[in-house]
């Protein structure tokens, strides 16, 4: 057996989540604040984009490999045993409008992962994949659902305002945020605000943020550079001051001829007074570390088009709702996506040409042959 941990992770029960009186009115309403954003980019454009995330840096096929020997507590769910899963990643930026790169936000990635076996998710049967939905830091941006509705309300607000005012916006925030990295602190609300660091978005680590069932127990998810190639991206400035679309150009360039290799990583939950579920702060990582579970491979590809644009920001939704009961999300952050994210769906399969659907196979075609030397996982 490989990665058995030295800790004793939690088992699931349903105990661990605690559902506030008024959680469901909440969620209302964050659903019809998401829905106000993509109203009113609709009204600018006549096209219906997603409340969040609205902007794809790159869509691109890729294969998911469990790896072998995992112990009896990381082989849970789709990684209970050693096989492939055809899959798709979305990689992204957060605001529901189309800006502009110098407005420098958290970076996102989106994968799904195509025929996967287990008793669905409500709300989920129609589908046979699993998603998971990970962003560019440990924390969530918000401590409570209340706090999460007061954010997206304010951003909801910034929606259709003049980008050069955004753009000037993010360069305050950006130097707040690096003046705190500076004394080793970071703000997850100034980078939601436009002061992400301009990096290359291939040299991110991307996290799940909040918990998921990971079958029997408790994880939080990452995806994490492997290969030499993505290695050398971290911590990489983009120039985005000509640009508006640098951070796609990147990406593009990238995989026109080189394939990548991502850790996909499970942190076990050992306790619920040091590793809450109804939390949003980062786990000690000292008493529970990430722990190589799967490797996730993009080949050399065209990384985005308008016709994958078409296929994937339009044809396909990713959600912590559509998957197996065995990855269910945990928590109130959680819950509270479930209504706003298919209420999102919704709007844009109502509108666009191409509807929402859930693929059996990846909508796009690859091309290029397998990863080169500089594309191979780092073990």
């Amino acid at each position: 057996m490989t990665n058995r941990p030295a800790i004793a992770p939690l088992r699931y029960h349903p105990d661990v989540e605690h559902i506030e009186p008024d959680e469901p009115q909440t969620g209302r309403d964050l659903a019809e604040t998401m829905l106000s954003i993509a109203h009113t980019t609709y009204a600018d454009t006549g096209h219906a984009m997603r409340s969040v995330h609205a902007k794809s840096h790159g869509l691109l096929s890729a294969r998911l490999d469990i790896l072998p020997g995992l112990s009896a507590e990381f082989a849970q769910g789709i990684f209970a045993e050693p096989r492939s899963y055809e899959g798709v990643i979305r990689l992204s930026t957060t605001p529901g409008d189309l800006l502009h790169d110098s407005v420098s936000t958290p970076r996102g990635m989106a994968l799904k992962v195509l025929n996967v076996d287990g008793s669905r998710l409500s709300g989920s049967g129609s589908s046979t994949s699993q998603d998971f939905v990970l962003v560019n830091g440990k924390e969530f941006n918000s401590p409570s659902g209340k706090a999460f509705l007061r954010n997206l309300k304010m951003l909801a607000l910034t929606t259709d305002r003049l980008e050069r005012v955004k753009e000037l916006v993010a360069k305050v925030f950006k130097g707040l945020e690096s003046a705190l990295e500076a004394v080793g602190g970071e703000s997850a609300m100034l980078k939601t605000l436009g002061g992400n660091p301009e990096t290359h978005i291939l040299g991110e680590s991307f996290f799940s943020q909040l918990p998921v069932r990971h079958g029997e127990f408790i994880a939080k998810i990452a995806v994490v550079p492997a290969s030499d190639n993505l290695k050398a991206l971290i911590d990489t400035r983009l120039d985005t001051q000509d640009d508006p679309d640098v951070i796609r150009h990147a990406v593009e360039r990238f995989f026109a001829g080189e394939g990548a290799v991502w850790h996909v990583q499970a942190q076990l939950c050992t306790s619920l007074d040091d590793m809450p579920v109804e939390g949003i702060k980062a786990w000690d990582e000292a008493k529970s570390p990430f722990v190589t579970i799967a490797h996730l491979i993009a080949e050399p590809q065209p990384a985005w088009s308008e016709e994958r644009a078409e296929r994937a920001d339009d044809g396909l939704h990713f959600s912590p709702w559509n998957g197996i009961e065995a990855h269910r999300p945990l928590g109130s952050i959680m819950r509270l996506r479930k209504l706003a994210y298919e209420k999102s769906a919704a709007f844009r399969s109502q509108r666009n040409a191409i509807p929402v659907t859930e693929p059996l196979h990846c909508p796009f075609a690859h091309s290029g042959g397998s990863p080169n030397t500089t594309g191979r996982a780092a073990e």
